[in-house]
């Protein structure tokens, strides 16, 4: 079926002003990845899964200007002994990261793999984005698969004693950067990969995840804080038997935010956590997409999304749960929740289960609602200041996602950060 005009012209014009890497073990899934974007063209509101969230801005063929903004703040995670991986502008900086040699792992350049004839990468990179490409389409993502030519290749193969912190850093207020992860986990390996930093004005990022039987990755991201940034960014997790995944993403400011999870399980007894939680102030739409599918037994799926929004912020959720036949004994559970502090805000929810076995136990629910009256008016009522009491409201309200976090160092991290940053909007 071919494209209407306006989306063919767009999505022909974006592909012109990029230029297709060649050659090594990547080419055929780039090139397969090219031919998924002008099948599908790229998104407009017209799509179902867009009509909440406007694409424009993140497929025009130029992008937006973001001023650079300065915190004055030391970036999230740098009180850890970890290994940092610096990109400025959606490119590697040698200088600023760490030798890349920990034991337990083996990290690679996506530049320096990309033009190899064999490379382990090639059985994953574009071919679990692919898969996610049913039942719904995700044409920003093949266009990362197509072009992208940095990011990191991480293949975990023991228990690295400190994570690895990818930090992003924004330097030019017109640069367009494109980022590809490819993430695999061995039988009985474990590691934790932390993210952080606005990366560019903006920002498309991919990252592939394979977690073999009884493998264990732990993410959590930290996006943010250029008030006039935009991001998509896309997780792709394939799990084997008795595999866990766990993941969390803290979004603040950004003009707009898209992250996309599609999560598949495909052998039994695994578990799969996927949190986020965010703040929005203003001109600030914020968009959680995620798609989970049990295709094995006794497999354990949890969806947990917290948002707080005020000044005519906006935030969107779009979860789903698809149970297949066969899947029996899965757990799935998903919770979308807004803590709307004006009337000028808004969230948009669209929770969905499908479920093809009989043998369940899966919940849905998505709540919108103003703060706690009783609550704020205890904390008040022993002497709290009426801002204050409202951050600690928000504190809690976000309690939820943030536990999702395995590490209690790293989310006792997350919780300073988020009441600095709620304290000085005082």
């Amino acid at each position: 079926m071919a494209l209407p005009e306006l989306k063919q012209s767009m999505t022909e014009a974006r592909l012109a002003s990029l230029s297709l890497p060649e050659g090594g073990c990547l080419d055929a899934a780039r090139r397969a990845a090219v031919s998924r974007v002008q099948t599908m063209g790229l998104p407009d509101r017209r799509d179902e899964y867009w009509k909440y969230t406007r694409p424009d801005t993140l497929t025009a063929v130029d992008a937006p200007n973001a001023a650079v903004f300065d915190s004055g703040e030391a970036p999230m995670f740098d009180t850890f002994d970890r290994i940092h991986i610096v990109f400025v502008d959606g490119i590697f900086d040698a200088e600023a990261s760490d030798d890349l040699s920990l034991e337990g792992v083996n990290i690679e350049r996506l530049a320096e793999i990309q033009g190899k004839d064999i490379h382990w990468a090639k059985d994953i990179y574009g071919v679990l984005e692919a898969r996610g490409q049913t039942p719904v389409e995700r044409p920003l993502a093949a266009l990362n698969t197509a072009f992208a030519t940095d990011g990191v290749v991480i293949h975990v193969t023991g228990k690295p004693s400190k994570p690895i912190n990818l930090v992003y850093r924004h330097e030019t207020e017109s640069s367009d950067a494109i980022l590809h992860h490819v993430i695999k986990v061995d039988s009985g390996a474990e590691a934790t990969i932390l993210e952080n930093g606005p990366a560019a004005s903006r920002f498309n990022k991919a990252m592939e995840i394979d977690i073999a039987d009884n493998g264990t990755l732990h993410l959590v991201r930290a996006q943010g804080r250029d008030h006039e940034r935009r991001a998509a960014t896309h997780l792709f997790a394939r799990l084997g038997a008795e595999s866990v995944f766990k993941s969390f993403t803290l979004t603040v400011n950004g003009v707009l935010t898209r992250n996309e999870a599609v999560v598949e399980f495909l052998g039994d007894d695994a578990v799969a956590h996927v949190a986020g939680a965010c703040v929005g102030d203003g001109d600030f739409h914020h968009d959680d997409t995620v798609f989970v599918t049990h295709d094995a037994v006794n497999c354990e799926s949890r969806q947990v999304f917290k948002k707080v929004l005020r000044n005519g912020a906006t935030g969107v959720f779009q979860g789903k749960i698809l149970v297949k036949e066969g899947a029996q004994k899965t757990d799935g559970y998903q919770i979308s929740q807004s803590l709307l502090l004006d009337d000028d805000s808004q969230f948009l929810a669209k929770p969905e289960l499908e479920i093809y076995a009989d043998d369940v136990a899966c919940s849905h629910g998505s709540t919108s609602g103003a703060i706690d009256e009783d609550g704020l008016f205890y904390l008040r009522s022993r002497g709290v200041p009426e801002s204050e009491a409202t951050d600690l409201m928000t504190l809690a309200f976000l309690a939820e996602a943030v536990e999702e976090i395995e590490d209690d160092e790293i989310a006792a991290s997350i919780n300073d950060r988020l009441y600095g940053w709620l304290a000085r909007r005082r």
